[in-house]
C-alpha cells in the first residue's frame, strides 16, 4: 500500500496562489498583481489627459482591455476556487474588484456609461489586499483595533465639535451679517467649520472687529480639536501595544497570510488547524 501524501486538486493549488502570499507563488502572483493595478490606475489617469488621450487612444484602449481581461480572469479565479463563492462575491474585496472590473463591459452594453470607467480607480484599493506580509497584518490589526476602542470617544468629539460650530456660526452672523458675506446660519456655521479644521478658503472673512475676534478664537480653537483625535488613537495604540507584550496575550506576529478555502477569510494565527469563521480545516 503506498503511503505517498494525496496530491492537492487543481483549485487548492491555484486558491494557494491568488489567496495566500506565503508561499513563492504566491508572492510572485502579488508582485504581478500590483504592478497590474498600478498600470491600470495610470491608464485611468492618463485618459483623462485630453491631448495624451487623443494621441495616443487606440494604445490606451488596447491596454485597457488586457488589463480588464486579466482582471476578469483571476475574478473568476478566485469564485471558482472556495467553496462557498459568495462569501467573496458579497465581501467587501469581491465588490471592489467587480465594480473596478464591470465597467468597460457596460460601457458597450448601456448608452451613456462612460461615466463609470471612473470606477476602475477602485482597483487601487486592492493594494491592501496585496500587502499582506506578517508586519503589516500586525501593525493593521493594531490600529484597526485601536480606532474601533476609540470611535466613542470620537463620536462624542465630533458631537461636541459640530455643537460648538453651531453656536459660533450663529454669533458670527450676528455679529458679522449679509454685509460680510455671513447670509445666513448655515453659511456661518460653513465658515466657522473651514476655519475650525485651518482650511481657510477666504471665501468668507469677517470685517468688524468682534467678528476678528471671534475669528481668532476659533482658529487658536482650531489646533487644539485637531489634536484632540490623534491623542485619542495614540493612547489606544498605546494600550495594546502593551497588552501584546504580556506573555498570555495574543501577538499579533502570529498571523499569517493562509486564506479559508471555504469562506475565503484571512487572519489566522500561524499554528491554526481550522478557520476562526467557518469552522473549515485549513
Amino acid at each position: 500500500m503506498s503511503s505517498t501524501k494525496p496530491q492537492k486538486g487543481w483549485r487548492n493549488k491555484v486558491h494557494e496562489i491568488i489567496y495566500e502570499a506565503d508561499t513563492p507563488m504566491g508572492k510572485w502572483f502579488d508582485i504581478l498583481l500590483f504592478v497590474l493595478i498600478i498600470i491600470s490606475v495610470l491608464l485611468v489617469m492618463l485618459e483623462s489627459v485630453k491631448w495624451i488621450d487623443a494621441t495616443y487612444h487606440r494604445a490606451l484602449f488596447i491596454m485597457e482591455w488586457l488589463v480588464t481581461i486579466l482582471f476578469t480572469i483571476e475574478y473568476i479565479a478566485r469564485i471558482v476556487t472556495i467553496r462557498k463563492p459568495l462569501k467573496y462575491v458579497f465581501s467587501f474585496y469581491g465588490i471592489v474588484d467587480f465594480l473596478s472590473t464591470i465597467p468597460l463591459y457596460l460601457s458597450y452594453i448601456f448608452a451613456g456609461s462612460q461615466a463609470l470607467l471612473a470606477l476602475r480607480a477602485f482597483r487601487l484599493l486592492r493594494i491592501f489586499r496585496i500587502l499582506k506580509l506578517v508586519r503589516f497584518l500586525g501593525e493593521a490589526s493594531l490600529l484597526k483595533n485601536a480606532l474601533k476602542a476609540s470611535r466613542e470617544k470620537i463620536t462624542v468629539f465630533l458631537f461636541a465639535v459640530l455643537i460648538v460650530a453651531v453656536i459660533l456660526g450663529t454669533v458670527m452672523f450676528l455679529v458679522e451679517g449679509e454685509e460680510a458675506g455671513f447670509t445666513s446660519i448655515p453659511t456661518s456655521i460653513y465658515w466657522t467649520i473651514v476655519t475650525l479644521t485651518t482650511v481657510g478658503y477666504g471665501d468668507i472673512a469677517p470685517i468688524t472687529p468682534p467678528g476678528q475676534l471671534i475669528a481668532t478664537l476659533i482658529m487658536l480653537l482650531g489646533y487644539g480639536i485637531i489634536a484632540v483625535p490623534t491623542g485619542i488613537v495614540t493612547v489606544e495604540m498605546g494600550k495594546r501595544k502593551g497588552a501584546t507584550a504580556a506573555p498570555d496575550s495574543e501577538k499579533y506576529v502570529h498571523v499569517n497570510t493562509q486564506a479559508c478555502t471555504t469562506c475565503s477569510k484571512e487572519g489566522h494565527r500561524g499554528d491554526a488547524k481550522y478557520c476562526y469563521n467557518c469552522g473549515s480545516q485549513l
